[in-house]
């Protein structure tokens, strides 16, 4: 009888749909240089050609913890049509879950007295998927248990974001907006298994200033506050810009809420860009997880104006 009622919970078990939930968008000291992937009204806000890389290997030594690799590039292309453009590349490991994000951003420009503010949209597609290894207690196979797969929805992003004229810059966006949810259809062995991932619509404040001279360097703030409706982070970091020569650097600290606290270093050179930062684990975590490691890499280059060519026609010399 006990048997029976095992094989039992095991087929209710195959019949009901497994059910994820995203409960946080990725996770970033250096959101400084992704603005774009979550404000798409940032895009091509600054002058000439960006291309951007992070990798985060969040609580290191911690089996199946986050590995997070973004990619951005986006460009100002004012001189040949109206706005920026932009595009964004995420990947997140997490276990045994995988999701990658692929956007296409524009952001229109409208010039006041007091900066820049970009109104901007990201569209692109959304792919989660599973990629289980399951230890069971005997050699029998058990059909109940969810299997590999992965599916792709269509996903939208909308910010704005304004950049003052005298060091500072504040956005409000959100992201997920129509809030895909993925379903995938799965027969394993006579068990009809619907994998479902629901994409939970986040929404981010930003903003920050940078000082004048203060000594040597310039103090510059930045503030990120992410919320789902249902929980909420904050990140605030501050660094100390300075420059030696060709070579700008800085040095500063980082505090996001109920999870850690960065230490950030870098420097830049011919609009080339190198940072690094350690977070220093301060919640339950901190009795296992060695910290985490985040590499970012940025190169800019100034695109060329547009060459006028003067007409050679007859009426116009």
């Amino acid at each position: 009888m006990r048997r029976l009622h095992i094989n039992l919970g095991l087929l209710l078990l195959g019949c009901l749909p497994f059910v994820s939930v995203a409960q946080q968008d990725k996770l970033l000291t250096h959101f400084i240089f992704d603005k774009m992937s979550i404000n798409p009204g940032e895009t091509g806000i600054d002058e000439g050609l960006c291309g951007a890389m992070i990798y985060r290997n969040q609580w290191n030594r911690v089996t199946g913890a986050p590995n997070s690799f973004v990619l951005n590039a986006e460009a100002n292309i004012n001189d040949y049509f109206p706005g920026g453009v932009g595009i964004s590349f995420y990947h997140d490991a997490i276990g045994f879950a995988r999701q990658n994000n692929f956007l296409l951003n524009y952001a229109y420009p409208v010039v006041t007295d007091y900066g820049i503010l970009g109104v901007g949209l990201g569209l692109g597609l959304f792919n989660f998927g599973m990629d289980p290894t399951w230890i069971p207690p005997t050699s029998v196979p058990d059909n109940s248990l969810p299997v590999g797969y992965s599916t792709t929805g269509l996903d939208m992003n909308f910010g704005a974001y304004f950049k003052g004229l005298k060091n500072y810059y504040v956005g409000l966006s959100t992201t997920h907006v129509t809030a895909p949810r993925l379903e995938k259809k799965i027969d394993q062995g006579g068990f009809n298994l619907l994998q479902t991932y629901q994409a939970a619509r986040h929404y981010y404040l930003m903003g920050g200033y940078t000082t004048e001279p203060i000594g040597p360097g310039r103090i510059d703030g930045n503030l990120l506050i992410r919320s789902d409706l249902v929980k909420m982070s904050a990140d605030l970091n501050v660094r100390y810009l300075m420059k030696m020569g060709d070579l700008d650097y800085y040095g500063g600290l980082s505090f996001r809420t109920n999870e850690s606290i960065p230490i950030m270093l870098g420097g830049s050179m011919n609009n080339f860009t190198v940072g690094y930062s350690y977070d220093i684990t301060i919640n339950k975590i901190a009795s296992v997880s060695r910290g985490t490691h985040e590499l970012m890499v940025k190169y800019c280059y100034k695109i060329p104006p547009p060459i006028k060519t003067p007409s050679k026609h007859p009426r116009w010399l």
